[in-house]
């Protein structure tokens, strides 16, 4: 009803036609009170109090604001709230207020304006409370200053009228006025000059009174500074500023401040402070504040760089007038430098046997700093092995005071301290490290007494077992140790050859495998000894116990484990449990827990009835002999002894259970038959392992036969034998591990390209390196060492092996035996065995030749000898000559591969001649000439005392003027090597004595000026000398240096004074200096000017100043109080800065040399302007149209003022004279570029024009105004405002067409095309616009509505005006439709199915119906419900029901689909309206079968458990002859489910013989599934697996028992009387021969294949024999050993190998080897008397002798040739 009501209104007050078209218009003063009366409104538009009230009468305004209220009972008008005209309508003539009288019933509008009218209620206001103006004194009178005038809010006659001054003053009056269009201004007018001196400021007030009644007053105050002219000087206080200052003050300290003061104020009066010129040096280390005048340091002062600073400071005011005045820095020494200590010389190491007193140190200290602080003295901490020695002025000797150790001390750090005298005194320490070289003067000391190493038996060779270690106090070679295995105590006992010590690091190695049972215990000397000379040893002891290892195992001893038959232990079938049977018996060759022995019964035919002793080895019964118990028992005993591991070995026992004699005598025959079979089968398995292993063990050898044979044919078919050597060969048994000659063997063929030796690594271990024999020849013959060459040295894979080529770059000395060559024997020489024919000439001369054998069949001997450093000989005496080993080689005609001794030792004894190459001593050169030194050392010491003495004699007469001062002058800037003085001369030394004694000259500082002429013995210059540099504030420079004479270790002192020369001209610190003046300075008065600078001195610095030509200046030079001339400069005429803004002037400064240098500096003064002009506008009034959408930030107009004066003078600044505070808030005037710029946007409806007025003012405080007018033009910025006045939020939708929705009120604030409004609504809603009144609009139906169709409508209403481009606005209207109950509920679908597994739970979902309704609301919701109806004759809602509220479908029961399949339902939908709507839908539901039903099983019936004894019933019989595929029996059943779930399947799930029955997967037939054998069970149980297809599956069994009968008696026997649960056993006859004849036919096989191997290995061999046949033969030179006897030793050796280690190789012509290569062999030479030597038919080496001569002498160490007993003439033995 109340949006009928609504509807109605508006309609009735639509249609009403206008009242009246004229305002009713009243006027009312501002400031009045809430609830003042206007007017009558009622009375005025006619219509009675009582028609307000029912007509609903209000007032309605545009801006929505209510500044009056309507009394609707009297219908008068009044104020609803106070009325401030200024605030709404600003500074408008008029100020109208508008606005609506609305009535309804019907509806009319009455248009009221009332008008506001102004009152005096405001003061008028200045901007700025005070001002204040700068005026410089000389101003004009007359002269203008703009003021900003006050404002006032009222407007008429209450605006401002006049302004006046108080108090008045006889300088400024005041004046203002209207200038063009009434724009009023005000100004201050200057009516006397001002006078600085007689006031400095001059304030009053200025009053704005307006015309009001009573009138109202503002103020501001008027402040006028006076600026200043700079007619006065800056005046220092004091001339001259003296002032003292550490040298240690820190960085920034201040040291003093200077003051000038200045009469002037302002800018005139502001002083800054500057360095002028500083006196003799550079002020940079110095600052001064240019505004405090505090000068600071910039750096830290050095006392000793300079004594005192002189500065010139300059004080300018800003007009440019300035003074000078002088500061004098007096530095004041503090003790800041630490004493510097220089060493001269230093000596380290010393030996420790230096005598007390040698001079380890010269070094001189030195202090900076003068006085107390530059005093030192010098100390030597804590030492009482050191001392200080003073030796010439400030130099000290550090010499040693008594003897040294080094064991005790090695090293001796030394401090020395050097302090001063000052407070606190400062010190410098220097360290001298002296190091004590060492002297061989301790033995190796082991670090224990005695050493007991332990190794296990069985050992590997070359295994380490230990080490010993000693250490020796020395250091270096000293202190290297040597091991090595010492002679036993006992001649008696044999060497040990089984242990070897490293001669590096000691390790103890076992070089062969050890046995206890033979030996238990091995005690050896060791020696350790250093590499001093002579070197000093230790011996110790070293015990080696053999440990014991489980290496035997046991032995029994009884039973016989033999080949012969096993005895037969005999038990009678009476004996008890305990029963001693026998007993086995066993030893272990082993010791402690390794020999401890345990039996353990391992097999035996019963185990139970036997039981064996653990510790005692009895075998006894355990129970009684039964019946049952097998005749012949067989145990195996298991022995096992206590080691790790465990051995072990087997006792075989056989025992007879009988009752007397004669039963023994048949148990055994018949068990001897039954063995026969079982010893066959075992003779066939070990026959078969037998030649199995054979043949693997032939192919194994074959195929490493092949690999050797490939790796000889690489290494070029190198041959090992031995030599007819015995080991007693050599004179004298070195010390050491090897007692014997250590030698190599090498035969070569003709052809071998080997050219170098290359040791290569034998199988034993790192051997102790031991010496060759020692040589005996006679003095002019080269005496060698015996080279130590250790295992380690021939390895080829330790990395400090040397390679074939660094052991060819070894230096080496030969001994050559010439011997009568045949004409094919050619001498090879060379670096190796090249084999390459040289002159033996050539080769004897030549260092580090090498020569070789000869390929021919004479003998003869190759030496070579190793060049060493000194050592000592083998019978104590230091050897003068180095020492080598000598390599031997010979060959002979036989080709035996015998060749080289290696480590052996040269007959020098021989009879033979021997061609010696002797080598050079130490120390000679090439030519065997020696050194000067060496020659005079020879000659004796007569030349050197003479020479010593005389030396002695000039040194005493030269010894006062020696210690007296040297000093010298010289010019600076003399050239390199200019001479200063003759030192040798002046010091008394002799030329020689320069080079001999070490002299050399040392500075005091870092620099090295003067050096001293090694040859002439003059102090020259080293570099050029800059006085200036190295003496720039010293008048005298003097320079000081020491020469040092260090093999006297004296010092002398010298004074070199540098002599200043003019080359240096004065130099202005500024080139370019720039002086201001005003141009009112008066004449005559004086500037200060920068000095010149000159680093010479005396006549050479400066001595006058000139100044180039200009009238307006001139120069005067005043004396200073040093005595030292300042320039200044004299302004002599007035200056005019019109006339000339600047001069040039040009200063220059002469020294007095000869010829005299000068200097300039050019003086620019600059001409200070006077302010004399005032700025001037461009124009008088600016006149600027701008849109109202320009951008914030655009510079509107730029205002323009020029003035002709410069600088300060002439800087314009703009701002604002005159200006409302509206434009001040809109503008903003830059007050440098006279730019007006927009600070917000401009708005044409606030506001159409602005005027402002502008000042220009220059930095004098002279000024002009100019006038600046903006006009706003109007631009389309607003867009339409659409209000809506009234409005519907709903309508029903069977509303009737042209119902009232809305009514709106458009308004556009644009004027002219930009306010003019157009309306409009989209043509597709059902709604459409009607113009109203004036600009008011409806909204109104189109047609009629529909909710189901669109339930709620935004209706858009847009306004756009007429601009270019258009704004647009729009409003929005929300209307809903209300619903009508006109639609019924429609389901989803038509129909309903759903399927419902059976077995359901109770309760379960079964589906959802849904149903919308087109409608809303209540009309809109849907209920549900069920249709009648029966299931199997029980009510429908018993099996279902469904949710009222959801449509959800239950299921109330478990619904079984062998019951029901399927249920038919209808439900119902009914919505909530009145009258309600409803629809009807089917719902069908299918029940789903689930496999809930196991398959029952028809046949076989499942039978009843059978009777205890009774037979086997429910049988199926089978004949034994039946096929496969027989049909036995067939299983049937069924299952109660559908579908899959009731397909069966059929599956075997156990039987008796699973391979014989099948079972058919649908049908469920049992059929064979092969024929029935003989060893197939006569009875078989089967069960078969039924299982349905159901998820998940279902299953039942149903058991088979089937007969396999051959005719109806054997059915019979097998139904009734076959024991049922155990099969029968089938004969095993035929097992056992067939095991036979497999193990016959592997054995044939395996035999077979052997023997085919061994055929064709042997055919191979043939081929390839008879391919060797047709081929030519090589031709083979080997070269071979003589034959040595074995008795030609004088002392036998003793070591740890017995025999001589040789090696016999043999290369055929054409290897490719290009090295002699010692390989490894396999053990050491067994037996050197075992040795083969050589045939009959050889013929006699080279160079060898006869027995017979062999034995008249003695010394002859060629040995003669011996035939060894056991083998035959002629025979070669290889390796």
């Amino acid at each position: 009803m109340a949006t009928a009501r609504q509807v109605l209104c508006l309609s009735a007050f639509l249609s009403l036609p206008h009242a009246r078209a004229e305002p009713i218009r009243y006027s009312v003063a501002e400031e009045a009170e809430r609830g003042s009366v206007v007017a009558n409104v009622a009375e005025d538009a006619g219509l009675a109090p009582a028609q307000l009230s029912a007509r609903r009468a209000r007032l309605a305004s545009e801006d929505g604001r209510q500044h009056f209220r309507l009394d609707r009972g009297t219908g008068r008008l009044v104020v609803a709230e106070r009325l401030d005209r200024e605030e709404l309508c600003g500074q408008a003539g008029t100020c109208t207020l508008p606005f609506e009288l609305l009535l309804a019933n019907p509806l009319q509008f009455f248009r009221v304006e009332v008008a506001v009218e102004d009152i005096n209620d405001h003061s008028p206001v200045f901007p700025e409370e005070q001002v204040t103006f700068t005026i410089p004194e000389r101003s004009d009178p007359g002269s203008r200053f703009p003021l900003e005038g006050a404002r006032d809010l009222d407007v008429g006659s209450n605006s401002i009228q006049a302004y006046s001054i108080a108090p008045e003053n006889e300088y400024f009056a005041v004046s203002f006025g209207s200038r063009v269009k009434g724009k009023k201004y005000v100004e201050l007018v200057l009516e006397k000059a001002l006078d600085r001196e007689e006031q400095a400021e001059v304030a009053f007030s200025l009053i704005a009174t307006d015309g009001g009644s009573p009138p109202r007053s503002g103020t501001t105050q008027i402040h006028i500074v006076v600026l200043d002219v700079n007619d006065n000087a800056p005046i220092f206080t004091q001339e001259l500023y003296i002032a003292q200052v550490l040298e240690n003050a820190p960085e920034g300290s201040v040291v003093l401040s200077v003051m000038a003061s200045d009469r002037d104020v302002g800018v005139n009066g502001d002083i800054a402070y500057q360095f002028s010129q500083a006196v003799g040096q550079s002020p940079s280390a110095f600052a001064i504040d240019p505004t405090s005048g505090e000068i600071k340091l910039t750096k830290p002062l050095d006392f000793e760089a300079a004594e005192n600073h002189e500065l010139s400071v300059r004080a300018t005011d800003g007009g440019g007038l300035s003074a000078i005045c002088k500061v004098l820095v007096e530095v004041v020494d503090v003790n800041d430098n630490a004493p510097e200590l220089v060493v001269s010389s230093f000596s380290s190491p010393l030996p420790e046997n230096a005598l007390p007193g040698t001079v380890v140190a010269l070094f001189t200290v030195r202090d900076r700093d003068a006085g107390a602080n530059g005093k030192i003295s010098c100390a030597l901490e804590d030492q009482l092995l050191f001392s200080l020695r003073p030796a010439y002025k400030n130099y000290y000797e550090l010499v040693t005071v008594s003897a040294l150790d080094r064991e005790e001390t090695a090293r001796y750090i030394l401090t020395v301290t050097a302090a001063d005298a000052g407070s606190p005194p400062l010190t410098m320490t220097q360290t001298f490290t002296v190091d004590v070289s060492d002297v061989n003067d301790n033995a190796p000391v082991f670090n224990q007494t005695s050493y007991t190493m332990y190794v296990r038996e069985n050992n590997v060779p070359t295994a380490l077992v230990g080490a010993v270690s000693a250490s020796d106090a020395d250091v270096g070679p000293n202190a290297k140790v040597t091991y090595f295995l010492a002679p036993a105590h006992s001649a008696e006992r044999p060497p040990c050859s089984c242990i070897s010590v490293n001669s590096e690091n000691g390790h103890v190695f076992v070089l062969r495998p050890l046995d206890y049972e033979q030996v238990r215990q091995i005690e050896v000397l060791v020696s350790a000894s250093d590499a001093g000379s002579p070197p000093l040893r230790a011996n110790v002891t070293v015990r080696l116990v053999v440990v014991d290892e489980n290496d035997n195992v046991p032995l029994v001893l009884h039973p016989a484990q033999d080949s012969s038959p096993p005895s037969n232990e005999l038990v009678p079938m009476s004996a008890e449990a305990g029963y001693l049977v026998t007993k086995v018996v066993a030893v272990d060759a082993d010791s402690g827990q390794n020999s401890w022995l345990s039996y353990h019964l391992l097999r035996a035919t019963d185990p139970g009835l036997f039981a064996v002793g653990a510790q005692s080895g009895e075998v006894r019964l355990r129970r009684p002999v039964t019946e049952r118990d097998a005749v012949k028992q067989k145990l195996v005993v298991l022995v096992r002894d206590n080691g790790r591991p465990p051995l072990s070995a087997t006792a075989v026992l056989s025992v007879l259970l009988l009752n007397d004699f004669s039963d023994v005598r048949l148990r055994h025959s018949s068990l001897a038959t039954e063995d026969e079979g079982g010893s066959l089968t075992t003779y066939l398995i070990i026959s078969l392992v037998f030649v199995s292993l054979l043949f693997l063990a032939s192919t194994a050898a074959f195929i490493a036969h092949k690999v050797c044979k490939r790796k000889e044919l690489k290494g070029g078919h190198v041959l090992y034998g031995t030599g007819n050597l015995q080991s007693s060969l050599a004179d004298a048994a070195p010390a050491g591990t090897l007692p014997h000659a250590y030698c190599y063997e090498i035969s070569l063929t003709t052809g071998s390209g080997n050219s170098e030796f290359k040791f290569l690594k034998p199988i034993l271990p790192s051997l102790p390196p031991q010496h060759c024999a020692t040589g005996g020849g006679t003095d002019d013959e080269q005496d060698f060492p015996r080279g130590p060459i250790t295992a380690e040295d021939v390895a080829p894979d330790n990395p400090g092996m040397p390679s074939a080529e660094q052991f060819n770059s070894l230096s080496f000395n030969y001994i050559v035996l010439p011997v009568p060559l045949k004409k094919d024997c050619h001498p090879m020489y060379g670096n190796g065995l090249s084999g390459k024919p040289a002159r033996r000439r050539a080769a004897s001369q030549r260092p580090g030749a090498a020569v070789a054998a000869c390929g021919c069949e004479r003998r003869c001997w190759l030496t070579i000898g190793r060049k060493a450093g000194g050592g000592r000989r083998s019978n104590g005496e230091p050897a003068s000559e180095p020492r080598g080993c000598e390599v031997r080689a010979r060959s002979s005609a036989a080709g035996a591969s015998r060749a080289g001794l290696l480590g052996g030792r040269l007959g020098g004894r021989s009879a033979a001649t021997a061609v010696t190459r002797r080598p050079a001593p130490v120390g000679r050169g090439a030519s065997g000439q020696l050194p000067p030194g060496f020659a005079m050392a020879e000659r004796g010491g007569r030349w050197g005392r003479r020479e010593r003495a005389l030396l002695w004699c000039v040194l005493a007469a030269a010894w006062e003027a020696a210690w007296g001062q040297l000093r010298y002058a010289v010019p600076e800037e003399m050239p390199k090597g200019s001479f200063v003085g003759d030192v040798a001369k002046d010091l008394g030394l002799q030329l020689p004595a320069l080079r001999d004694r070490g002299v050399r000259v040392l500075s005091e500082g870092r620099t090295q000026y003067f050096p001293l002429h090694g040859k002439t013995g003059h102090l020259v210059t080293a570099e050029r000398i800059d006085r200036e540099q190295l003496c720039e504030s010293v008048q005298q420079c003097v320079l000081r240096c020491e020469v040092i004479v260090e093999g006297e270790m004296k010092v002398y002192g010298i004074e070199v004074e540098v002599t200043d020369i003019n080359d240096n001209a004065p130099s202005f610190r500024e080139a370019e200096k720039e002086l201001r003046m005003g141009e009112t300075t008066a004449p005559g008065s004086r500037f200060p000017l920068a000095r010149a600078h000159d680093p010479d001195a005396g006549p050479n610095s400066v001595q006058s100043y000139e100044l180039s030509d200009d009238e307006h200046f001139s120069l005067a030079v005043q004396a200073g109080p040093g005595g030292d001339q300042r320039p200044e400069l004299v302004l002599a005429k007035a200056l005019d800065r019109e006339e000339a803004s600047c001069h040039e002037l040009v200063l220059r400064a002469s020294d007095g040399g000869e010829p005299a240098r000068t200097g300039t500096a050019r003086i620019r003064v600059a001409v200070l302007d006077a302010n004399d002009n005032a700025p001037v506008f461009s124009q008088a009034e600016y006149t600027v149209r701008v849109p109202e959408d320009v951008p914030v930030g655009s510079a509107l107009v730029t205002l323009t003022a020029t003035d002709a004066d410069d600088g300060l003078n002439g800087d314009v600044k703009y701002s604002y004279q005159t200006v409302s505070v509206k434009a001040s808030q809109i503008f903003q005037l830059d007050a440098g570029t006279g730019a007006i710029t927009l600070l917000r946007s401009l708005d044409f409806e606030e506001g159409d024009s602005y005027e402002l007025e502008v000042q220009a003012n220059d930095g004098g405080a002279l000024s002009d105004t100019a006038k600046v007018a903006i006009a706003v033009t109007d631009v389309n910025d607003n867009a339409p405002e659409l209000r809506v006045s009234s409005a519907l939020s709903a309508i029903s939708e069977d509303a009737p067409s042209g119902t009232v929705v809305a009514l709106l009120h458009v308004q556009d604030r644009d004027s002219g095309a930009n306010g003019e409004e157009r309306c409009s609504i989209a043509e597709s809603l059902p709604f459409r616009l009607e113009k109203s009144f004036a600009e008011y609009y409806r909204v109104v139906t189109a047609r009629e509505l529909d909710r189901e169709e669109v339930a709620e409508y935004n209706v858009t209403v847009r306004a756009a005006d007429g601009g270019s481009p258009a704004l647009r606005s729009s409003a929005v209207l929300a209307l809903r439709v209300l619903d009508v109950n006109g639609n019924a509920p429609v389901f989803a679908e038509a129909r309903y199915s759903a399927r419902l597994p059976e077995n359901n739970a109770a309760g379960a979902l079964v589906l959802t119906v849904r149903a919308a309704d087109a409608d809303w609301g209540q009309n809109a919701r849907v209920r549900y419900r069920l249709s009648e109806g029966r299931v199997r004759g029980a009510p429908l809602s018993s099996y279902v029901s469904v949710q009222a509220e959801t449509g959800a479908l239950y299921a109330l029961r478990s619904f079984d689909y062998e019951e029901v399949r399927e249920v038919g339902l209808w439900v119902r939908a009914e919505d909530g309206g009145a009258p309600a709507l409803s629809s009807n839908v089917s719902v069908r539901l299918v029940i789903v079968d689930e496999n809930d039903n196991a398959p029952q099983v028809l046949y076989p019936p499942a039978a009843p458990a059978p009777a205890p004894g009774a037979g086997w019933a429910g049988v199926e019989l089978a004949p034994r002859s039946a096929e496969p595929g027989a049909l036995v029996a067939k299983v049937v059943a069924v299952d109660a489910d559908a579908g899959q779930n009731a397909w069966l399947s059929y599956e075997l799930a156990k039987a008796t013989e699973p391979g014989l029955f099948r079972v058919g997967l649908h049908s469920g037939e049992v059929r064979t599934a092969r024929a029935v054998a003989e060893r197939d069970a006569p009875r078989q149980r089967l069960v078969v697996l039924v299982r349905d297809r159901g998820q998940p599956p279902r299953s039942a069994t149903a058991t088979l028992g089937i007969a396999l009968v051959d005719g109806f008696p054997d059915a019979f026997l097998q139904l009734n009387h076959a024991p049922a649960g155990r099969p029968q056993q089938q004969p095993q006859a035929g097992e056992e021969d067939l095991l036979t004849a497999y193990l016959i036919a592997s054995l044939g096989c395996v035999s077979s294949l052997f023997l085919l191997s061994v055929l064709a290995f042997s055919a191979a061999k043939l081929c390839k024999a008879r391919l060797r046949a047709r081929l030519s033969p090589r031709s083979a030179r080997c070269y071979a050993d003589g034959d040595f006897a074995t008795g030609g030793a004088d002392v036998a050796g003793t070591g740890t190998l017995s025999a001589a280690y040789r090696y016999e190789a043999c290369l055929t012509t054409g290897s490719g080897s290009s090295q002699f290569q010692f390989l490894r062999p396999v053990l050491p030479s067994p037996q050197s008397s075992a040795e083969a030597g050589a045939g009959k038919d050889e013929e006699p080496l080279c160079g060898s002798q006869p027995a017979g001569e062999r034995e008249a002498n003695p010394r002859s160490t060629a040995p003669p040739p011996v035939q060894p007993p056991d083998w035959p003439a002629g025979r070669r033995v290889h390796a």
